[in-house]
């Protein structure tokens, strides 16, 4: 267990202004991109899940255990916490030699960035937990779910694809459903087809901050949308 980082060494403020000219280096084109550098092993293949937001990159390991022929990115804006991800994956990868392949943490700004990673159509699966609520209405810009980039996030996401969405913020689970219901572009799943997918289970406490609203007893609204 020494091999793992500590996370308290990682510490980072929660909030992050995705508006803001951080220091990112991305590739013009995703065909310029080095994904041997994140993924020794991924040949001719291309990531097809997208973490948005991974944070500290609890529910990114489950995605590399749960799918171990699928390639999954977490894509976080924080630097610390994208420094605790990248090394976490790097001891599990030493502790478990045949595991933990499939899986890479970049730190960039989704709301940015995302079509200089990603070809047309070709993720399968986004996933956005917990996101910064930005509560106060002159920052409801700063959302990572709006009409522009629900657009932006249907380019890079097949015809079938699918949205995860979670959150303990009530008024943003309101906000998604709203946004991504007016959008043309979007269906949202029944209850029916949520509990056949095996992944919607993982949503509620695989990650820390679903662990943490788990402690404090808090509420958690699930919303999952197809692209059509």
């Amino acid at each position: 267990m020494s091999k793992f980082p500590q996370k308290r060494f990682y510490r980072q403020r929660a909030h992050s202004n995705p508006i803001a000219d951080h220091c990112f280096t991305y590739p013009s084109h995703p065909n310029e991109f080095d994904w041997k550098a994140l993924y020794p092993n991924i040949g001719e293949d291309k990531v097809e899940f997208a973490d948005i937001g991974c944070g500290y990159g609890g529910f990114l390991v489950t995605l590399g255990e749960l799918f171990p022929d699928k390639y999954a990115l977490g894509m976080e804006i924080r630097v610390k916490v994208s420094d605790y991800v990248i090394d976490r994956i790097k001891a599990l990868r030493q502790v478990h030699p045949d595991k933990y392949q499939n899986i890479a943490c970049l730190r960039t700004n989704a709301m940015k960035y995302l079509p200089n990673f990603f070809e047309k159509n070709q993720l399968s699966k986004m996933f956005f937990m917990y996101p910064d609520p930005h509560f106060k209405r002159s920052k409801h810009k700063w959302r990572i779910i709006n009409q522009a980039l629900l657009t932006e996030y249907s380019y890079v996401l097949r015809q079938g694809g699918l949205i995860y969405t979670i959150t303990d913020v009530k008024d943003l689970h309101e906000w998604i459903v709203k946004h991504m219901e007016e959008h043309p572009l979007y269906e949202r799943l029944g209850d029916k087809e949520l509990e056949s997918d095996i992944i919607v289970e993982k949503l509620y406490e695989t990650s820390e901050e679903g662990i943490k609203v788990t402690r404090n007893k808090g509420d958690k609204y699930v919303a999952v949308f197809k692209r059509l």
